[in-house]
Protein backbone atom coordinates (compact mmCIF):
# COMPACT_ATOMS: atom_id res chain seq x y z
CA UNK A 1 0.00 0.00 0.00
CA UNK A 2 2.75 2.44 0.96
CA UNK A 3 4.76 1.69 -2.17
CA UNK A 4 2.06 1.66 -4.82
CA UNK A 5 -0.42 4.28 -3.56
CA UNK A 6 1.40 7.14 -5.39
CA UNK A 7 1.51 5.12 -8.62
CA UNK A 8 -2.21 4.38 -8.38
CA UNK A 9 -2.97 8.08 -7.97
CA UNK A 10 -0.69 8.90 -10.90
CA UNK A 11 -2.68 6.47 -13.05
CA UNK A 12 -5.93 8.18 -11.97
CA UNK A 13 -4.51 11.60 -12.95
CA UNK A 14 -3.55 10.28 -16.37
CA UNK A 15 -6.89 8.58 -16.95
CA UNK A 16 -9.01 11.59 -15.93
CA UNK A 17 -7.99 14.29 -18.44
CA UNK A 18 -10.78 16.70 -17.52
CA UNK A 19 -9.43 17.50 -14.08
CA UNK A 20 -8.41 21.13 -13.64
CA UNK A 21 -4.85 22.04 -12.77
CA UNK A 22 -6.01 23.11 -9.32
CA UNK A 23 -7.67 19.73 -8.72
CA UNK A 24 -4.53 17.93 -9.90
CA UNK A 25 -2.39 19.88 -7.43
CA UNK A 26 -4.68 19.09 -4.49
CA UNK A 27 -4.92 15.41 -5.43
CA UNK A 28 -1.12 15.26 -5.68
CA UNK A 29 -0.66 16.85 -2.25
CA UNK A 30 -3.38 14.65 -0.71
CA UNK A 31 -1.81 11.48 -2.13
CA UNK A 32 1.63 12.38 -0.75
CA UNK A 33 0.13 13.31 2.63
CA UNK A 34 -1.79 10.02 2.79
CA UNK A 35 1.36 8.09 1.97
CA UNK A 36 3.29 9.91 4.70
CA UNK A 37 0.54 9.04 7.20
CA UNK A 38 0.83 5.38 6.18
CA UNK A 39 4.60 5.55 6.72
CA UNK A 40 4.07 7.02 10.20
CA UNK A 41 1.71 4.13 10.98
CA UNK A 42 4.37 1.76 9.60
CA UNK A 43 6.98 3.36 11.88
CA UNK A 44 4.73 3.13 14.96
CA UNK A 45 4.04 -0.53 14.20
CA UNK A 46 7.65 -1.38 13.43
CA UNK A 47 8.57 -4.66 15.12
CA UNK A 48 11.32 -6.62 13.33
CA UNK A 49 11.01 -10.39 13.25
CA UNK A 50 13.82 -12.92 13.67
CA UNK A 51 14.93 -12.14 10.12
CA UNK A 52 15.51 -8.53 11.18
CA UNK A 53 12.73 -7.15 8.97
CA UNK A 54 9.22 -5.92 9.64
CA UNK A 55 6.16 -5.93 7.35
CA UNK A 56 7.93 -8.53 5.20
CA UNK A 57 6.33 -9.88 2.01
CA UNK A 58 7.88 -12.65 -0.07
CA UNK A 59 5.98 -13.83 -3.15
CA UNK A 60 7.01 -15.86 -6.21
CA UNK A 61 7.78 -13.52 -9.10
CA UNK A 62 10.31 -14.95 -11.59
CA UNK A 63 10.75 -18.51 -10.29
CA UNK A 64 12.97 -19.61 -13.19
CA UNK A 65 15.81 -17.48 -11.77
CA UNK A 66 14.75 -17.65 -8.10
CA UNK A 67 13.76 -13.99 -8.03
CA UNK A 68 10.82 -13.06 -5.83
CA UNK A 69 8.77 -10.05 -4.89
CA UNK A 70 10.55 -9.82 -1.54
CA UNK A 71 10.11 -6.58 0.38
CA UNK A 72 10.41 -5.49 4.00
CA UNK A 73 11.79 -2.73 6.19
CA UNK A 74 14.46 -2.67 8.85
CA UNK A 75 16.29 0.07 10.71
CA UNK A 76 18.28 1.11 7.66
CA UNK A 77 15.43 1.25 5.17
CA UNK A 78 12.60 2.60 7.36
CA UNK A 79 14.24 6.03 7.96
CA UNK A 80 14.85 6.36 4.21
CA UNK A 81 11.26 5.39 3.45
CA UNK A 82 10.11 8.11 5.87
CA UNK A 83 12.55 10.61 4.34
CA UNK A 84 11.25 9.78 0.86
CA UNK A 85 7.58 10.24 1.71
CA UNK A 86 8.25 13.45 3.63
CA UNK A 87 10.40 15.01 0.94
CA UNK A 88 7.94 14.15 -1.83
CA UNK A 89 5.16 15.80 0.17
CA UNK A 90 7.32 18.91 0.63
CA UNK A 91 7.97 19.02 -3.14
CA UNK A 92 4.26 18.59 -3.91
CA UNK A 93 3.42 21.57 -1.69
CA UNK A 94 6.27 23.63 -3.12
CA UNK A 95 5.14 22.84 -6.69
CA UNK A 96 1.60 24.12 -6.10
CA UNK A 97 2.59 27.16 -8.18
CA UNK A 98 3.76 25.07 -11.16
CA UNK A 99 1.82 26.04 -14.29
CA UNK A 100 3.57 24.05 -17.04
CA UNK A 101 1.89 20.70 -17.86
CA UNK A 102 0.76 20.27 -14.27
CA UNK A 103 -0.90 16.88 -14.79
CA UNK A 104 2.21 15.31 -16.32
CA UNK A 105 4.45 16.91 -13.68
CA UNK A 106 2.35 15.56 -10.81
CA UNK A 107 2.01 12.09 -12.34
CA UNK A 108 5.75 11.89 -12.95
CA UNK A 109 6.57 12.81 -9.35
CA UNK A 110 4.05 10.29 -8.01
CA UNK A 111 5.61 7.64 -10.25
CA UNK A 112 9.06 8.58 -8.90
CA UNK A 113 7.79 8.31 -5.33
CA UNK A 114 6.65 4.73 -5.90
CA UNK A 115 9.98 3.90 -7.54
CA UNK A 116 12.03 5.35 -4.67
CA UNK A 117 9.92 3.70 -1.96
CA UNK A 118 10.09 0.41 -3.84
CA UNK A 119 13.86 0.47 -4.01
CA UNK A 120 14.31 1.11 -0.29
CA UNK A 121 12.06 -1.82 0.68
CA UNK A 122 13.44 -4.26 -1.93
CA UNK A 123 15.06 -7.42 -0.61
CA UNK A 124 15.62 -8.98 -4.02
CA UNK A 125 18.38 -7.86 -6.40
CA UNK A 126 16.23 -7.93 -9.55
CA UNK A 127 13.48 -5.97 -7.82
CA UNK A 128 16.11 -3.49 -6.60
CA UNK A 129 17.48 -3.17 -10.13
CA UNK A 130 14.04 -2.56 -11.67
CA UNK A 131 13.33 0.31 -9.30
CA UNK A 132 16.91 1.60 -9.68
CA UNK A 133 16.54 1.82 -13.47
CA UNK A 134 13.05 3.33 -13.37
CA UNK A 135 14.32 6.14 -11.15
CA UNK A 136 16.74 7.11 -13.93
CA UNK A 137 13.93 7.25 -16.48
CA UNK A 138 11.65 9.29 -14.23
CA UNK A 139 14.28 11.87 -13.31
CA UNK A 140 15.39 12.17 -16.94
CA UNK A 141 11.92 13.37 -17.93
CA UNK A 142 11.71 15.73 -14.94
CA UNK A 143 14.97 17.46 -15.93
CA UNK A 144 14.33 17.46 -19.68
CA UNK A 145 10.69 18.50 -19.46
CA UNK A 146 10.72 21.15 -16.73
CA UNK A 147 14.34 22.23 -16.47
CA UNK A 148 16.09 25.45 -17.44
CA UNK A 149 17.95 26.55 -20.56
CA UNK A 150 20.33 23.63 -21.12
CA UNK A 151 18.05 21.01 -19.59
CA UNK A 152 18.09 18.60 -22.54
CA UNK A 153 21.87 18.23 -22.49
CA UNK A 154 22.01 17.92 -18.70
CA UNK A 155 19.24 15.29 -18.73
CA UNK A 156 21.02 13.28 -21.42
CA UNK A 157 24.31 13.37 -19.51
CA UNK A 158 22.52 12.30 -16.33
CA UNK A 159 20.80 9.43 -18.13
CA UNK A 160 23.90 8.11 -19.91
CA UNK A 161 26.11 8.25 -16.82
CA UNK A 162 23.62 6.65 -14.44
CA UNK A 163 22.39 4.10 -16.98
CA UNK A 164 26.00 2.99 -17.48
CA UNK A 165 26.18 2.60 -13.70
CA UNK A 166 23.03 0.49 -13.69
CA UNK A 167 24.54 -1.84 -16.31
CA UNK A 168 27.63 -2.32 -14.15
CA UNK A 169 25.32 -2.98 -11.20
CA UNK A 170 23.43 -5.63 -13.17
CA UNK A 171 26.69 -7.42 -14.00
CA UNK A 172 27.53 -7.49 -10.30
CA UNK A 173 24.08 -8.85 -9.42
CA UNK A 174 24.42 -11.63 -11.99
CA UNK A 175 27.83 -12.47 -10.55
CA UNK A 176 26.34 -12.80 -7.06
CA UNK A 177 23.54 -14.97 -8.45
CA UNK A 178 25.95 -17.35 -10.19
CA UNK A 179 28.20 -17.61 -7.14
CA UNK A 180 25.35 -18.57 -4.80
CA UNK A 181 24.40 -22.21 -4.17
CA UNK A 182 21.56 -22.59 -4.87
CA UNK A 183 21.38 -19.67 -7.27
CA UNK A 184 19.29 -16.81 -5.91
CA UNK A 185 18.80 -13.06 -6.16
CA UNK A 186 17.42 -12.83 -2.63
CA UNK A 187 19.50 -10.35 -0.63
CA UNK A 188 18.78 -11.96 2.74
CA UNK A 189 19.76 -15.41 1.47
CA UNK A 190 22.91 -14.06 -0.21
CA UNK A 191 23.94 -12.38 3.04
CA UNK A 192 23.45 -15.67 4.87
CA UNK A 193 25.41 -17.68 2.28
CA UNK A 194 28.39 -15.32 1.82
CA UNK A 195 28.87 -17.01 -1.60
CA UNK A 196 32.19 -15.41 -2.52
CA UNK A 197 34.09 -16.18 0.68
CA UNK A 198 37.64 -17.20 -0.26
CA UNK A 199 37.13 -16.44 -3.98
CA UNK A 200 39.60 -13.59 -4.32
CA UNK A 201 39.50 -12.61 -8.00
CA UNK A 202 35.79 -13.33 -8.52
CA UNK A 203 34.91 -11.38 -5.40
CA UNK A 204 37.10 -8.46 -6.48
CA UNK A 205 35.49 -8.28 -9.93
CA UNK A 206 31.97 -8.38 -8.54
CA UNK A 207 32.87 -5.72 -5.96
CA UNK A 208 34.29 -3.59 -8.78
CA UNK A 209 31.06 -3.87 -10.78
CA UNK A 210 28.84 -3.12 -7.78
CA UNK A 211 31.14 -0.36 -6.53
CA UNK A 212 31.24 1.46 -9.88
CA UNK A 213 27.48 1.18 -10.36
CA UNK A 214 26.69 2.55 -6.92
CA UNK A 215 29.50 5.15 -6.95
CA UNK A 216 28.06 6.72 -10.12
CA UNK A 217 24.66 7.02 -8.46
CA UNK A 218 26.06 8.37 -5.16
CA UNK A 219 28.09 10.08 -6.84
CA UNK A 220 31.71 9.97 -5.74
CA UNK A 221 34.81 11.40 -7.39
CA UNK A 222 35.57 10.74 -10.27
CA UNK A 223 32.02 9.72 -11.24
CA UNK A 224 30.39 12.97 -10.11
CA UNK A 225 30.53 15.08 -13.26
CA UNK A 226 26.89 14.45 -14.23
CA UNK A 227 25.63 15.90 -10.93
CA UNK A 228 26.29 19.69 -11.15
CA UNK A 229 24.69 20.22 -14.59
CA UNK A 230 21.74 17.99 -13.66
CA UNK A 231 21.11 20.03 -10.52
CA UNK A 232 21.71 23.38 -12.16
CA UNK A 233 19.24 22.74 -14.97
CA UNK A 234 16.60 20.75 -13.04
CA UNK A 235 13.53 22.43 -11.53
CA UNK A 236 13.84 23.07 -7.79
CA UNK A 237 11.60 20.16 -6.80
CA UNK A 238 13.53 17.86 -9.13
CA UNK A 239 16.83 18.90 -7.56
CA UNK A 240 15.42 18.33 -4.06
CA UNK A 241 14.38 14.77 -4.96
CA UNK A 242 17.58 14.06 -6.89
CA UNK A 243 19.80 15.11 -3.98
CA UNK A 244 17.54 14.15 -1.12
CA UNK A 245 16.43 10.71 -2.31
CA UNK A 246 18.03 9.45 -5.52
CA UNK A 247 21.63 9.92 -4.37
CA UNK A 248 20.82 7.76 -1.33
CA UNK A 249 20.12 4.84 -3.65
CA UNK A 250 23.87 4.58 -4.18
CA UNK A 251 24.96 4.81 -0.55
CA UNK A 252 22.05 2.60 0.56
CA UNK A 253 23.18 -0.03 -1.93
CA UNK A 254 26.55 -0.24 -0.17
CA UNK A 255 25.06 -0.94 3.28
CA UNK A 256 22.15 -3.08 2.07
CA UNK A 257 23.84 -5.17 -0.64
CA UNK A 258 27.62 -4.85 -0.95
CA UNK A 259 28.75 -5.05 2.68
CA UNK A 260 26.49 -7.95 3.77
CA UNK A 261 26.93 -10.09 0.63
CA UNK A 262 30.70 -9.51 0.15
CA UNK A 263 32.07 -9.10 3.69
CA UNK A 264 35.46 -10.70 3.04
CA UNK A 265 36.07 -8.81 -0.18
CA UNK A 266 34.81 -5.59 1.41
CA UNK A 267 37.35 -5.86 4.23
CA UNK A 268 40.13 -6.58 1.73
CA UNK A 269 39.43 -3.50 -0.40
CA UNK A 270 37.90 -1.18 2.20
CA UNK A 271 40.89 1.14 2.04
CA UNK A 272 40.02 1.97 -1.59
CA UNK A 273 36.60 3.23 -0.48
CA UNK A 274 38.12 5.19 2.39
CA UNK A 275 40.42 6.99 -0.04
CA UNK A 276 37.57 7.65 -2.49
CA UNK A 277 35.45 8.97 0.37
CA UNK A 278 38.13 11.37 1.61
CA UNK A 279 38.85 12.64 -1.89
CA UNK A 280 35.13 13.24 -2.43
CA UNK A 281 34.89 15.11 0.89
CA UNK A 282 37.78 17.48 0.17
CA UNK A 283 37.28 17.85 -3.59
CA UNK A 284 33.54 18.45 -3.25
CA UNK A 285 34.09 21.13 -0.61
CA UNK A 286 36.90 22.89 -2.51
CA UNK A 287 35.03 22.98 -5.82
CA UNK A 288 31.89 24.19 -4.01
CA UNK A 289 34.00 26.99 -2.52
CA UNK A 290 35.00 28.08 -6.03
CA UNK A 291 31.40 28.35 -7.32
CA UNK A 292 29.57 31.60 -7.99
CA UNK A 293 26.31 29.81 -8.81
CA UNK A 294 24.32 29.16 -5.61
CA UNK A 295 22.61 26.00 -6.86
CA UNK A 296 25.81 24.58 -8.32
CA UNK A 297 27.53 25.24 -4.99
CA UNK A 298 24.86 23.20 -3.18
CA UNK A 299 25.30 20.42 -5.75
CA UNK A 300 29.00 20.12 -4.99
CA UNK A 301 28.33 20.04 -1.25
CA UNK A 302 26.35 16.85 -1.97
CA UNK A 303 29.56 15.27 -3.31
CA UNK A 304 31.20 16.39 -0.06
CA UNK A 305 28.47 15.02 2.22
CA UNK A 306 28.14 11.71 0.40
CA UNK A 307 31.90 11.39 0.71
CA UNK A 308 31.46 11.17 4.50
CA UNK A 309 29.13 8.20 4.01
CA UNK A 310 31.66 6.39 1.79
CA UNK A 311 34.42 7.15 4.31
CA UNK A 312 32.32 5.64 7.11
CA UNK A 313 31.40 2.42 5.32
CA UNK A 314 34.98 2.01 4.11
CA UNK A 315 36.40 2.57 7.58
CA UNK A 316 33.92 0.02 8.95
CA UNK A 317 35.73 -2.60 6.87
CA UNK A 318 39.10 -1.58 8.28
CA UNK A 319 38.15 -1.56 11.95
CA UNK A 320 39.65 -4.49 13.85
CA UNK A 321 37.24 -7.31 14.66
CA UNK A 322 37.75 -6.55 18.36
CA UNK A 323 36.45 -2.98 17.86
CA UNK A 324 32.87 -3.95 17.07
CA UNK A 325 31.46 -0.78 18.66
CA UNK A 326 33.47 1.50 16.35
CA UNK A 327 32.30 -0.38 13.25
CA UNK A 328 28.71 -0.24 14.43
CA UNK A 329 29.02 3.49 15.12
CA UNK A 330 30.44 4.20 11.64
CA UNK A 331 27.58 2.37 9.92
CA UNK A 332 24.99 4.08 12.13
CA UNK A 333 26.53 7.45 11.28
CA UNK A 334 26.44 6.65 7.57
CA UNK A 335 22.69 5.94 7.63
CA UNK A 336 22.02 8.98 9.83
CA UNK A 337 23.97 11.12 7.36
CA UNK A 338 21.76 9.90 4.52
CA UNK A 339 18.66 11.08 6.38
CA UNK A 340 20.26 14.34 7.49
CA UNK A 341 21.55 15.22 4.04
CA UNK A 342 18.16 14.50 2.49
CA UNK A 343 16.38 16.91 4.83
CA UNK A 344 18.92 19.74 4.75
CA UNK A 345 19.93 19.65 1.09
CA UNK A 346 16.31 19.20 0.05
CA UNK A 347 15.50 22.43 1.89
CA UNK A 348 18.50 24.21 0.35
CA UNK A 349 17.47 23.30 -3.20
CA UNK A 350 13.91 24.50 -2.59
CA UNK A 351 15.34 27.77 -1.27
CA UNK A 352 17.52 28.00 -4.39
CA UNK A 353 14.38 27.59 -6.46
CA UNK A 354 12.74 30.47 -4.61
CA UNK A 355 15.82 32.59 -5.30
CA UNK A 356 15.63 31.83 -9.03
CA UNK A 357 11.91 32.59 -9.19
CA UNK A 358 12.54 36.08 -7.86
CA UNK A 359 15.79 36.99 -9.60
CA UNK A 360 15.94 34.76 -12.67
CA UNK A 361 19.49 33.64 -11.88
CA UNK A 362 21.45 31.57 -9.38
CA UNK A 363 24.55 33.80 -9.65
CA UNK A 364 25.38 34.97 -6.14
CA UNK A 365 27.14 38.09 -7.49
CA UNK A 366 23.75 39.33 -8.72
CA UNK A 367 22.35 39.62 -5.18
CA UNK A 368 23.17 41.48 -2.00
CA UNK A 369 21.30 42.92 0.96
CA UNK A 370 18.40 40.49 0.60
CA UNK A 371 17.93 40.16 4.37
CA UNK A 372 16.37 43.61 4.58
CA UNK A 373 13.62 42.84 2.06
CA UNK A 374 13.18 39.12 2.70
CA UNK A 375 14.08 38.40 6.36
CA UNK A 376 12.25 35.06 6.49
CA UNK A 377 13.98 33.86 3.32
CA UNK A 378 17.33 34.96 4.76
CA UNK A 379 16.64 33.26 8.08
CA UNK A 380 15.63 29.96 6.52
CA UNK A 381 18.66 29.97 4.23
CA UNK A 382 20.96 30.70 7.16
CA UNK A 383 19.44 27.87 9.23
CA UNK A 384 19.81 25.43 6.31
CA UNK A 385 23.42 26.55 5.73
CA UNK A 386 24.39 26.13 9.39
CA UNK A 387 22.69 22.73 9.44
CA UNK A 388 24.61 21.68 6.32
CA UNK A 389 27.99 22.54 7.83
CA UNK A 390 27.24 20.32 10.83
CA UNK A 391 26.80 22.73 13.73
CA UNK A 392 25.66 21.18 17.05
CA UNK A 393 21.89 21.22 17.41
CA UNK A 394 21.32 19.95 13.87
CA UNK A 395 21.10 16.44 12.45
CA UNK A 396 24.35 16.91 10.51
CA UNK A 397 26.31 17.15 13.75
CA UNK A 398 24.88 13.87 15.05
CA UNK A 399 25.70 12.09 11.79
CA UNK A 400 29.21 13.47 11.35
CA UNK A 401 30.12 12.96 15.00
CA UNK A 402 29.24 9.28 14.69
CA UNK A 403 31.08 8.96 11.38
CA UNK A 404 34.28 10.53 12.68
CA UNK A 405 34.19 8.65 15.99
CA UNK A 406 33.54 5.32 14.31
CA UNK A 407 36.10 5.88 11.53
CA UNK A 408 39.06 7.07 13.59
CA UNK A 409 40.01 3.56 14.76
CA UNK A 410 40.13 2.05 11.28
CA UNK A 411 41.37 5.02 9.23
CA UNK A 412 42.84 7.67 11.56
CA UNK A 413 44.80 9.63 8.94
CA UNK A 414 41.99 9.70 6.39
CA UNK A 415 39.46 10.71 9.04
CA UNK A 416 41.70 13.54 10.22
CA UNK A 417 42.03 14.81 6.64
CA UNK A 418 38.25 14.62 6.22
CA UNK A 419 37.86 17.04 9.13
CA UNK A 420 39.07 19.77 6.75
CA UNK A 421 35.88 19.31 4.77
CA UNK A 422 33.87 20.81 7.64
CA UNK A 423 36.10 23.90 7.73
CA UNK A 424 35.85 24.43 3.97
CA UNK A 425 32.07 23.93 4.05
CA UNK A 426 31.78 26.55 6.78
CA UNK A 427 33.81 28.99 4.68
CA UNK A 428 31.73 28.54 1.54
CA UNK A 429 28.37 28.90 3.26
CA UNK A 430 29.44 31.91 5.32
CA UNK A 431 30.75 33.59 2.17
CA UNK A 432 27.48 32.93 0.36
CA UNK A 433 25.39 34.27 3.26
CA UNK A 434 27.52 37.41 3.55
CA UNK A 435 27.44 38.10 -0.17
CA UNK A 436 23.73 37.54 -0.75
CA UNK A 437 22.11 38.85 2.42
CA UNK A 438 24.30 41.65 3.77
CA UNK A 439 25.21 45.06 2.38
CA UNK A 440 23.25 47.32 0.06
CA UNK A 441 20.24 45.75 -1.66
CA UNK A 442 20.77 44.43 -5.18
CA UNK A 443 18.60 42.01 -7.17
CA UNK A 444 18.25 41.49 -10.93
CA UNK A 445 14.51 42.23 -10.84
CA UNK A 446 14.54 44.97 -8.23
CA UNK A 447 12.24 44.17 -5.33
CA UNK A 448 12.73 40.76 -3.73
CA UNK A 449 9.63 39.34 -2.07
CA UNK A 450 9.80 37.13 0.99
CA UNK A 451 8.88 33.43 1.11
CA UNK A 452 5.28 32.58 0.32
CA UNK A 453 3.03 30.30 2.37
CA UNK A 454 3.52 27.22 0.10
CA UNK A 455 7.29 27.74 0.14
CA UNK A 456 7.33 28.02 3.93
CA UNK A 457 5.05 24.99 4.30
CA UNK A 458 7.45 22.88 2.25
CA UNK A 459 10.78 24.13 3.63
CA UNK A 460 10.14 24.77 7.33
CA UNK A 461 9.13 21.16 8.24
CA UNK A 462 12.35 19.82 6.70
CA UNK A 463 14.46 22.16 8.82
CA UNK A 464 12.36 21.47 11.93
CA UNK A 465 13.04 17.76 11.49
CA UNK A 466 16.76 18.47 11.11
CA UNK A 467 16.66 20.35 14.43
CA UNK A 468 14.58 17.65 16.16
CA UNK A 469 17.07 14.96 15.11
CA UNK A 470 19.92 17.20 16.23
CA UNK A 471 18.40 17.76 19.69
CA UNK A 472 16.54 14.49 20.24
CA UNK A 473 18.20 11.85 18.04
CA UNK A 474 17.14 8.87 20.13
CA UNK A 475 13.90 8.21 18.23
CA UNK A 476 15.90 7.81 15.00
CA UNK A 477 18.95 6.04 16.42
CA UNK A 478 16.84 3.47 18.27
CA UNK A 479 15.60 2.33 14.86
CA UNK A 480 18.92 2.50 12.99
CA UNK A 481 21.28 0.98 15.55
CA UNK A 482 19.99 -2.64 15.68
CA UNK A 483 20.12 -2.92 11.87
CA UNK A 484 23.56 -1.30 11.77
CA UNK A 485 24.73 -3.72 14.44
CA UNK A 486 23.55 -6.65 12.29
CA UNK A 487 25.49 -5.38 9.26
CA UNK A 488 28.52 -4.72 11.46
CA UNK A 489 28.43 -8.31 12.72
CA UNK A 490 28.31 -9.66 9.17
CA UNK A 491 31.23 -7.49 8.04
CA UNK A 492 33.29 -8.46 11.06
CA UNK A 493 32.70 -12.20 10.92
Amino acid sequence: MVVFLPLAVAAVLVLLPRLSDSAVRWIWIAACAADLILVVVLWLGYAPSESGFSHEVNRRWIPSVSSGYHIGVDGMSLPLVALTSGLFLACAIYSARETRRVRAFAALFLFLETVCLGLFVSLDLILFFVFFDLSIVGMYFVIAGWGHRDAARAALKFFLYTFLGSLALLLGFIGLYLAATPHTFDIVELSRQNPLAGKGLAGALILLALGVGLAIKTPTVPFHTWLPPAHTEAPAAGSAILAGVLLKMGTYGFVRIVMPTLPDTWRRYALVFVVVGVISVIYGALVALAQRDFKRMIAYTSVNHMGYVILAVGAAGLVASSAEQARHLAITGAVTQMVSHGLITGALFLLAGALYDRGGTYEMDSYSGLAAQAPRFAGLTAIAAFASLGLPGFSGFIAEFQIFTGSLGGAPVSTAVAFLGILITAALFLRALQQMFLGEHRSPNGAFRDVTAPEAASIVPLLVLAVLIGLFPRFLLDVIEPAARAVSAVVGR
